[in-house]
C-alpha cells in the first residue's frame, strides 16, 4: 500500500492503481465520461484531467499511476474552466431532442452539462448527414454518438466478439461494424449498456418509456447458472394505475457486471395465468400425497428447492433432478480428492488468469459470463486460452492461442494426459504419481487423435504463466465417466495449484445439488414441476397447475460463482406458487422466502433472513450475495484406471442451444421467441448423413422426438452437428442430464420451403 493526498486529505491506495482508482476506493468524485472500469482505459475525453504538485499541465487521472507521497487536487477554477470547455465542444451539434431520446434522465451528457454549467455554446461546426442504423436488437443513431469509445472497448476487451470500431473521418468518424456490412456479433447489448448517451439503443425499447417512469426490480438472471446481475425495469402498461405492470427492459451495472443477450433481451418469460384454480390446487395436492416420483428442473429458487427437500422427508418419494445429480456426483468426487466440499475456481480468478484450459464445453453458448472473463483475461493478461473441444468454434477465435480437437467422449483420456503434461514432477502422493506415469499414452493418444505433440505445445505455453485456470464443462460433468474425470481435474487444484471451475448445466444445479438428496426414477406416479410428469405443475402454461416463473417469484440462486444471489418479484402471479402445497402438505411458512434461512448451514449457507442479503454496488465494486463456506471432507486420493475409451463412428448429434437460448424460457421472450430450432451440420456431416441443405428431418435423442431444419454451416468441421432443445418445453428435461453426444438414426420427412 502506498499513502498520497487527494484534495488535503491522505488517501491509501495499492501499488499500481491509478489515480481515479484510488479516489474512487476513497469515495472521492473525479468525473469521467468514457471511463469504464472494465475496461483498460480509454482517455479520450479528458474529463478526468487532475493537477500534480509539480507536475507541469493536467494530469490524466485515468492512466497515471497513484505515486507516494503524491499531491492531488480535483478541483480548481482551472479545472473547471478545462472542463466545461470539453463539454462544449462535446455538446457542438448535439440534437436538441432530450424530450424523446430513450437516454433522457440517465444520459451522462445531460448530466455533465448541468454539472459544468454549460448553458451557452460558443462553438459552432458544419453539420452534415448523419445516419441511423437498425441490426437486429442493435440501433445506431450517428447524430448522437459522441465517440467516447466505450462500446468498442467492451466488445473487444470484455465480450471478446470484437464486432466493432471507429472508422475515422474527421468530424465524420462514426461507429462502424468491424470488417463487414453489417453487425455480426452474438448481440449481447453491452454496448447499449455502456453507451451514455442515445445514440446505441434497443430497438425494442426505443419510444416505449422514460427513464424516470420506470422503477427498476433488483434481480439475478434464470437463465443460466452464471445468475448476473440485472434490473428488470418496469412501469404498468396502461395509463391506468389499476392495469397490469410491464417489463420495458432489463439494465445492468455496466461498470461492474455484464450481461449475455439472453438476460438482457430475453426478460418476459413470466406466466400470466388468471386467478387461482382451487380444483386444481386441490388436485396437486393429492398428486404430491400418492407421488412416487416428484422430478424438477434447477430453473428454481435454493428456497423451492428446500421445500421439496422437506416435502420428500415427509412424504418419502424419490426427488429427481438428473442434471443436479450427475453435477452433485461430479463434486462428491471432486471433494474427495481435494478435502473440500467446494472447487476453489471463480470467475474473478478466471479473469485473473494468465493461462486458461477450456475442456468440455462449446463455453460461448453453454455459459456467456465465463466466456466474458475467459476473454477479459485475453486482453488484461495476455492470457494463453488453450481450447480442448470436439468442434472447433470460430466466434472463439479472437482469443484462443490454440485449439486442440479430440474424439468424442475421450474426455477422461484427455484430461489424463494433460494432468500427466502439466503435473508431472509436482504430485507428491506416490499412488498417484505412479498413476499418471503409467498411463498409456500410445493408446490414450491414438483414440483421442491428441498427438504428443499438442500436448507439449500446451506445455510450451503454460510454462511461463503464474496464475491458470482450467474451465471443466457439461462433457465432462454428464460423462459417463464423471467421477473419474472429477477426480483428474481436482488434481490440477489439489498438486497444480490452479483454480478449477466446472461449470454447472443450469440456473441453480449447485444449490440444488447443496440442497437436495436426489434420487433416480423409479416406476410409479410422477409430480412434474416444469418437468415431464403423470400431474405437471408448470410456469410455462402448459401444465395441470399454472406456476409462476422466475421473474414472478422472490428467493436465491446459487451462482456457478459459489454465491447465493437474491432476486426480486418483477410481476405479479395471481395463481398458486410452491409454498401454498407447501403449506397445504403440512409445511409452515407465511413466504417463500422464510425458508431463506433455513437453507441447509452444513452444506455451506448462512443462517440469513432474504432481506438481510446485500445488493448493492459501492464506486469500486458489486456487493450481492454471500458466498458458500467450505466444508471439510475426508481425503481419497485413489484415482481409477482409464475405461477403453469409446468410439462413436459415423453421424454425431451434439446437444448445444444457440446464442441467446438457454431453453423454454428465452424462447417465450418476444425478443427470442423468432428463432427456429435447426440442425446445423457441415458439408462433411451431411454428406455422412446424406443430408441437403433443407431437408426437414426426423430424430430420436433418448427417446425424445424431434423435427428439426437442416442447415449447412460453412465454419463446422467434421461429422457432429449442433442440434439444439429450447423449442422443447418440459421435455427438454429429459435430454439436458445425458451426455451431450449422441448418434441418432436421422429420418428426412420433407423440405423447409414445402
Amino acid at each position: 500500500m502506498i499513502t498520497l493526498t487527494i484534495d488535503g486529505r491522505k488517501v491509501e491506495a495499492k501499488k499500481g492503481e491509478t489515480i481515479l482508482q484510488a479516489a474512487r476506493r476513497a469515495g472521492m468524485y473525479i468525473p469521467t465520461m468514457c471511463y469504464l472500469s472494465k475496461v483498460k482505459p480509454i482517455a479520450s475525453c479528458r474529463l478526468c484531467v487532475v493537477e500534480v504538485e509539480g507536475a507541469d499541465g493536467f494530469i490524466l487521472s485515468c492512466q497515471a499511476p497513484a505515486l507516494d507521497g503524491m499531491e492531488v487536487r480535483t478541483n480548481s477554477a482551472e479545472l473547471f474552466g478545462h472542463r466545461q470547455n470539453i463539454m462544449k465542444l462535446y455538446d457542438v451539434n448535439h440534437p436538441l431532442e432530450c424530450g424523446v431520446c430513450d437516454k433522457s434522465g440517465a444520459c451522462d451528457l445531460q448530466n455533465k452539462t448541468l454539472e459544468f454549467g454549460v448553458e451557452s455554446q460558443e462553438f459552432s461546426a458544419r453539420d452534415h448527414k448523419r445516419d441511423l442504423r437498425k441490426w437486429q436488437f442493435i440501433g445506431y443513431d450517428e447524430s448522437l454518438c459522441i465517440l467516447c469509445e466505450k462500446c468498442v472497448h467492451v466488445c473487444n476487451e470484455v465480450i471478446g466478439d470484437d464486432a466493432i470500431e471507429i472508422h475515422y473521418g474527421g468530424y465524420g468518424s462514426k461507429i462502424v461494424p468491424k470488417g463487414t456490412e453489417e453487425l455480426e456479433c452474438t448481440n449481447c447489448g453491452e454496448c447499449i449498456a455502456v453507451c451514455p448517451v442515445g445514440a446505441m439503443i434497443s430497438t425494442d425499447f426505443q419510444y416505449s418509456a422514460n427513464a424516470w417512469e420506470l422503477e427498476r426490480i433488483p434481480a439475478s438472471c434464470a437463465h443460466c447458472s452464471a445468475g448476473c446481475q440485472l434490473y428488470y425495469e418496469r412501469k404498468y402498461a396502461g395509463t391506468c394505475e389499476a392495469s397490469e405492470p410491464k417489463i420495458y427492459r432489463a439494465t445492468n451495472e455496466f461498470e461492474f457486471t455484464t450481461l449475455c443477450g439472453a438476460g438482457r433481451f430475453g426478460y418476459d418469460f413470466e406466466n400470466r395465468a388468471e386467478g387461482k384454480d382451487e380444483a386444481a390446487f386441490a388436485k396437486a395436492v393429492e398428486a404430491f400425497k400418492k407421488a412416487k416420483n416428484v422430478r424438477f428442473t434447477s430453473r428454481i429458487t435454493n428456497e423451492e428447492a428446500l421445500m421439496l427437500q422437506k416435502l420428500k422427508e415427509k412424504y418419502g418419494f424419490n426427488l429427481v433432478n438428473d442434471d443436479a445429480r450427475h453435477y452433485r456426483r461430479f463434486l462428491d468426487s471432486y471433494g474427495a480428492m481435494t478435502g473440500k466440499s467446494l472447487f476453489d475456481g471463480s470467475l474473478e480468478g478466471l479473469a485473473d488468469a494468465d493461462g486458461v484450459i477450456v475442456l468440455g464445453s462449446r463455453i460461448l453458448t453453454d455459459n456467456p459470463a465465463v466466456r466474458y472473463h475467459i476473454t477479459m483475461a485475453s486482453k488484461r493478461h495476455n492470457a494463453r486460452v488453450v481450447y480442448m473441444h470436439p468442434m472447433e468454434d470460430v466466434q472463439m477465435k479472437n482469443v484462443v492461442t490454440q485449439f486442440v480437437k479430440y474424439e468424442v467422449g475421450t474426455e477422461e483420456g484427455v484430461l489424463a494426459m494433460l494432468a500427466k503434461t502439466l503435473l508431472e514432477g509436482k504430485v507428491d502422493v506416490k499412488k498417484i504419481d505412479a498413476f499418471l506415469q503409467d498411463l498409456d499414452e500410445g493408446y490414450l493418444s491414438a483414440e483421442s487423435n491428441v498427438g504428443e505433440e499438442e500436448m507439449e505445445e500446451i506445455r510450451r505455453q503454460l510454462a511461463r504463466c503464474k496464475r491458470i485456470a482450467l474451465v471443466v464443462g457439461e462433457d465432462c460433468i454428464n460423462h459417463p465417466r464423471a467421477e473419474n474425470i472429477a477426480k483428474l481435474a481436482a488434481l490440477f487444484e489439489r498438486f497444480g495449484g490452479m483454480e478449477v471451475l466446472p461449470v454447472a448445466p443450469k440456473t441453480n444445479s449447485l444449490g440444488v445439488a447443496m440442497i437436495c438428496d436426489l434420487d433416480e426414477m423409479e416406476e410409479g406416479f410422477i409430480v412434474g414441476y416444469n418437468a415431464p410428469g403423470d400431474f405437471v405443475l408448470s410456469s410455462l402454461g402448459d401444465g395441470d397447475l399454472a406456476m409462476p416463473a422466475l421473474n414472478q417469484q422472490e428467493g436465491t440462486f446459487t451462482t456457478l460463482n459459489k454465491r447465493v444471489v437474491p432476486t426480486h418479484v418483477a410481476l405479479p402471479f395471481e395463481g398458486y406458487c410452491l409454498n401454498d402445497i407447501a403449506n397445504a402438505l403440512g409445511m409452515e411458512a407465511a413466504y417463500t422466502i422464510d425458508y431463506t434461512e433455513r437453507l441447509p448451514e452444513e452444506a455451506g449457507f448462512e443462517k440469513v433472513r432474504f432481506d438481510d442479503i446485500p445488493y448493492h454496488f459501492t464506486k469500486i465494486e458489486e456487493v450481492r450475495g454471500y458466498e458458500l463456506r467450505r466444508v471439510k471432507r475426508a481425503v481419497d486420493s485413489s484415482v481409477e484406471a482409464i475405461a477403453d475409451l469409446p468410439e462413436f463412428n459415423g453421424p454425431v448429434v451434439y446437444r448445444c442451444d444457440p446464442v441467446l437460448q438457454f431453453g423454454p424460457q428465452t424462447w417465450r421472450a418476444a425478443q427470442l421467441s423468432s428463432e427456429e430450432p435447426v440442425l446445423y451440420g457441415s458439408s462433411q456431416f451431411a454428406m455422412a448423413a446424406k443430408l441437403k441443405e433443407g431437408d426437414r428431418v426426423k430424430l430420436e435423442v433418448n427417446g425424445c422426438v424431434m423435427e428439426r431444419v437442416f442447415r449447412i454451416d460453412p465454419d463446422l468441421k467434421g461429422t457432429v452437428a449442433l442440434n439444439p432443445t429450447f423449442d422443447l418445453g418440459l421435455r427438454e428435461d429429459l435430454l439436458s442430464s445425458n451426455y451431450r453426444y449422441s448418434q441418432s438414426k436421422i429420418e428426412i420427412v420433407g423440405h423447409a420451403n414445402e
